[in-house]
């Protein structure tokens, strides 16, 4: 029976202000260097035998407690944290800057909280129509839950940018590249807001695991691949072409419109529907040409 994944959580642990430790360290070095001198001098002096090697025992064992005072210190800097562990055992998170002390044998694992910005690389994928294209995106991310990012996941920023990449695969499955491919969806070209919310949204789902928050996400690049690029560019100057034209055409069509109905009502001519289809035919060919109309004078008579 398959088990689910048991996430670790975040918890603040005890530590102690460094400061004063580090002081009491240094003067225990300056101690056992008194002592110990003292017991060289007493020694030769022919004193007792008994207050030298306490002398030197004395030095000794200030030296190591103030080794060991030193072995206890950490720093850490703004937006950073330390995971303390004991013999592997996760015992807590410290988070407060500056110089930090803990028990010599608990471990320290530092990791930074700072906001990240990743390019990932350009894939190249199929969009919705199965279009080969390049797509890359930028990726703003943090660590927010230190216990999760060390120990759930092997490596928290190989698994985020593995996540990004599977988000990318996933998110051009919904959407075609543009809108020739489809006039009524949304498609990744033309709203680039709402794929970016969408890939954020796909991102925080798949790295919530790893302790991670994604803050943005944005596409970067976005093109046709190269082997139909050129094939697409033509389609998409045709379709130009053909969206100009229908639009001279309905212009046109109403400016033709226009006309014969203000020459009806200010009655300037009577025409019957032969002289109109020919009026209707010229004024056509002249707004929609794509060259300028050569005037032809007609000394002759419609009917002739």
């Amino acid at each position: 029976m398959a088990t689910s994944h048991k996430k670790t959580q975040e918890k603040s642990t005890a530590t102690m202000a460094g400061g004063f430790l580090l002081i009491l360290a240094i003067a225990g070095f300056f101690l056992a260097a008194w002592m110990a001198f003292q017991g060289i001098m007493t020694g030769e002096a022919g004193g007792d035998g008994m207050l030298v090697a306490a002398y030197i025992i004395g030095a000794a064992v200030v030296i190591l407690a103030s080794i060991l005072i030193l072995s206890g210190l950490y720093s850490l800097q703004q937006n950073e944290s330390a995971a303390i562990t004991l013999f592997g055992n996760y015992k807590g998170t410290d988070k407060r800057p500056g110089l930090r002390w803990v028990i010599p044998w608990y471990s320290r694992k530092k990791i930074s909280l700072r906001v990240r910005n990743v390019t990932s690389d350009t894939l190249k994928v199929n969009d919705k129509k199965g279009n080969p294209i390049e797509i890359a995106a930028v990726v703003v991310w943090r660590v927010v839950d230190t216990a999760q990012a060390l120990f759930d996941v092997d490596d928290y920023d190989t698994f985020v940018n593995i996540q990004i990449e599977t988000a990318l695969r996933e998110i051009t499955s919904h959407y075609a590249y543009d809108h020739a491919e489809s006039h009524d969806e949304p498609t990744l070209r033309a709203d680039a807001d709402k794929v970016g919310e969408m890939l954020r949204a796909k991102l925080n789902e798949r790295v919530d695991v790893a302790g991670v928050t994604i803050d943005e996400a944005r596409i970067s690049h976005l093109a046709y691949a190269p082997e139909i690029a050129s094939s697409m560019l033509r389609r998409q100057q045709a379709e130009a072409v053909l969206d100009a034209r229908a639009k001279i055409v309905l212009g046109a069509v109403s400016m033709v419109e226009t006309a014969l109905q203000q020459l009806s009502e200010r009655e300037i001519v009577h025409l019957d529907d032969e002289r109109k289809a020919a009026m209707v035919s010229n004024l056509l060919v002249v707004l929609c040409a794509d060259r300028e109309a050569q005037p032809v004078v007609n000394t002759g008579s419609l009917y002739q």
